[in-house]
Parts: C-alpha cells; structure tokens; sequence
C-alpha cells in the first residue's frame, strides 16, 4: 500500500469531518478525557473551510481512503473549526508573523507511519515558499509530541475553554524555519 497527498477540497469535508472524529476519539484518549474530546469535536477541532478554500490544506490518502489531513495558514486563526469562535481570517505579514501550522488529524489504522511527519513537512515548505521564516500552532496533548520531535518549541500551556464547563490543555509551540532555507 503507497500513501499519496493532495490538496483537501471542500467535496471532502463529509469525510474530513468523519476522520477528525474517528482521530480525536481514538488517538486522544490517553490524554483527555471523553467529555473534553466531545466538547472540542464541538468547535476546536474540526473541518476549517477558510484554509480549504485557501488551497493550504492536504489529505493523505491510501487507496482512496483517508489517513491523515493537515495544513497550514497564512491567516491569523490559530486553531479551530468553522464552528469555533473568534476566528480571525486577516492575512499575516510573512515579514513579522509566523504561519500557522493548523489541523492535523490521522486515522488510528495509519497512526505512526510517518503521515504527521508527511504533512508537516509539505507544510513548513510551503510556508517557506510564501516568504513566512517561522511558523506557530496550538498544539493538542498528543500532538505535542510529534512536533517536538521535529523542532518546535514550546512557548505556554494553558487551559483553553472549549464549552461552559469544559476546559482543554493546549500548548503554544513554535519553530524557526531558517534551517530549512537552502
């Protein structure tokens, strides 16, 4: 089986919706429990048609079925669904902000083998071709340790209140991409 990547259209917001579930559900249990998982499946994680539109959002794919989805943003929204509130779609300055590394989901069945590596590579180049010198996310529990193990930096944990009642941990993370410049 070979994996591919293209960029997400919104004819794949069905099925991006599904995938971001069947993630969530399944890979952050470890961390968070099934009320936070419920809550943020509300609003903080989910489909962001915004970066769809925007042509910096790719699905992983393995013989037609999706294994992992993920992007990038050039827009001020950190984090969050179309549902989530307080988004913020004004463009960043590539010169003085950083890009936004944005939801990165895969399927339980294609965890660790190398989709989120994948992803995030396609990602951090394409923000280097628009001119954008570091990039930023909010990252959830679980995937903090992906981007750890790839360079970013963590700036601030904190609670994120994600319903009336319900909190989430998220965490601030950074990386400079002058490594990558040749």
């Amino acid at each position: 089986m070979k994996f591919s990547i293209r960029m997400a259209t919104l004819e794949d917001v069905p099925a991006l919706q599904k995938l971001i579930a069947i993630s969530a559900r399944g890979l952050a249990r470890a961390d968070y429990s099934e009320e936070q998982i419920e809550a943020a499946l509300r609003g903080a994680w989910g489909v962001d048609t915004q970066i769809i539109r925007d042509g910096t959002y790719f699905v992983v794919e393995e013989d037609q079925a999706l294994a992992g989805c993920g992007g990038w943003s050039r827009r001020k929204t950190l984090f969050g669904s179309d549902a989530q509130m307080g988004r913020e779609s004004e463009l960043l300055n590539p010169k003085m902000d950083a890009a936004r590394i944005r939801a990165f989901f895969v399927h339980p069945d294609f965890a660790r083998r190398g989709i989120g590596r994948w992803l995030l590579e396609q990602c951090e180049a394409a923000a280097l071709d628009e001119g954008f010198t570091s990039v930023e996310l909010l990252a959830t529990l679980p995937g903090e340790r992906l981007y750890k193990r790839f360079g970013y930096e963590v700036l601030e944990r904190k609670p994120y209140p994600i319903g009336q009642t319900i909190e989430i941990e998220f965490i601030s993370m950074r990386k400079s991409l002058s490594a990558l410049t040749p």
